[in-house]
């Protein structure tokens, strides 16, 4: 190996013992979470500090338009962005045909200054003004997803995969080993990739949904594990084309189905001592943990733009189907929005499950955070807790993406935790994709409206 890669992550050193580096992937995270960026021979790779990406990229939208996010001053000219490797996050791209690694970059203007709407700066900004304040912040994402038949005509709607059994995934069957069996063989991919990749899954289970899968992570810190759920999003989606099904990260792919969420567990440990800053001196819950809670009750609709960003994520926002419907919080009580887990005083924590799966993971996670910080630094005091099931009361975020929107963007304090620029450009992208879904005539529409009104 050449002298550059004695310095990658372990993980990295292992998978290329005894072989030859073919070619790195430079990769960055566009808005959506869709991996963007050049491959280049490894040898080139070894003599490049960085490389340049428009700043375009971040102005895509899902479909591949653009929304019209252009400079203030200068308009849309597709400026050159300086990408930089972090070489702490090289990683084996195991399911290529060569040796491979994928590396991410950080975003930078032509100053050196990060750019705002790249989604892992705003996460490094969110992070950053936690760490100003003597705090490190410490997540825990779960991850749910959906193995399904392939689809390739999205007129036809979404199908469970065949098992090893061959017989359709079947739903309701949460926890179930034999379940989970079905999908041994992509899920024994899945565990080899990731342990190329060097990462830890914590645990893999059924969840309720037909061909529903949950992979959880252990706790660290936000960005190192918003880097895995990028990495996790790909190689799963690439154990799953070896097996002939998709994986599909859609908030709710099958109708009468659970959706699929991103819930993340957040701690906050004072940055001298270590210490959780949810626990008091006699394990009792502290001014902080109340605090922490009622900025994301105060907060979050706000931010639910960013964590339900399309319009099918509002589907997943139904009464009795393992998602939220308001901004509730209680003890060890999965109806409502914001749960505080059973652990122990050491261990406490407060779990964000309004975030889908089809979130961005660095832009999920910073805005969660962000909520919290504002109701630390604001000290705003929580609800009192929920007692009983959290469905029987009224809703209490937004229903669909356009009146997320119209909270968003009216969140200027929101605003300034998460960068303005990011919020200026996110959301002419996200009314871009809206603008465009609303064109869109669906067979509902066609079915019943054609022929009776």
């Amino acid at each position: 190996m050449a002298d550059w890669t004695d310095k990658l992550p372990q993980a990295a050193q292992d998978y290329l013992e005894g072989r030859r580096l073919d070619e790195v992937e430079c990769i960055v995270s566009d808005l959506p979470g869709i991996a963007r960026g050049k491959a280049v021979p490894a040898t080139k790779f070894a003599r490049q500090d960085f490389f340049h990406l428009p700043d375009s990229i971040y102005f895509q939208t899902i479909s591949g338009s653009y929304g019209e996010a252009a400079d203030e001053e200068e308009g849309f000219i597709e400026k050159d962005m300086t990408l930089r490797p972090d070489m702490s996050t090289a990683s084996a791209a195991p399911w290529t045909g060569d040796w491979t690694l994928q590396v991410i970059h950080d975003a930078e203007d032509s100053d050196g200054k990060p750019v705002g709407c790249s989604p892992r700066n705003v996460l490094k900004r969110v992070v950053d003004l936690y760490k100003k304040q003597g705090l490190t912040p410490v997540v825990a994402p779960e991850m749910e997803f959906y193995l399904v038949a392939r689809n390739i005509d999205p007129a036809h709607e979404i199908k469970p995969m065949m098992g090893r059994s061959g017989r359709p995934a079947a739903a309701r069957q949460a926890y179930s080993m034999t379940a989970v069996d079905e999908f041994g063989p992509v899920i024994d991919d899945i565990y080899d990739f990731a342990e190329a990749q060097g990462f830890e899954i914590d645990g893999i289970t059924q969840e309720g949904g037909a061909g529903q899968l949950e992979i959880n992570l252990a706790h660290g810190d936000p960005v190192t594990l918003a880097d895995e759920v990028f990495y996790f999003k790909r190689l799963i989606r690439e154990a799953a084309l070896r097996h002939d099904c998709f994986a599909t990260f859609m908030a709710k792919p099958i109708a009468d189905e659970p959706g699929s969420s991103m819930h993340v567990h957040h701690s906050i440990l004072d940055a001298k001592t270590g210490e959780n800053i949810f626990v008091g001196p006699q394990g009792d819950e502290t001014d902080a943990f109340y605090h922490f809670i009622g900025g994301l009750q105060t907060h979050l609709p706000s931010a639910i733009a960013v964590l339900a960003p399309y319009v099918n994520s509002y589907r997943r926002y139904v009464k009795d189907h393992a998602a939220p419907i308001n901004l509730a919080w209680a003890r060890d009580n999965r109806t409502t929005g914001i749960r505080v887990p059973l652990s122990s005083a050491k261990a406490r924590r407060v779990e964000n499950r309004l975030a889908g799966m089809d979130c961005n993971p660095y832009l999920g996670i910073a805005a969660s955070l962000a909520c919290g910080f504002l109701g630390l630094k604001n000290e705003i005091r929580a609800d009192k807790e929920f007692k009983g099931d959290a469905y029987a009361g009224e809703a209490s975020i937004p229903q669909v993406l356009g009146d997320a929107l119209e909270e968003f963007d009216a969140a200027h304090e929101l605003h300034s935790v998460l960068g303005p620029d990011f919020a200026r450009v996110y959301s002419i992208v996200k009314r871009a994709e809206y603008d465009e879904f609303l064109q869109v005539i669906s067979p509902w529409e066609r079915e019943h409206l054609l022929l009776n009104v």
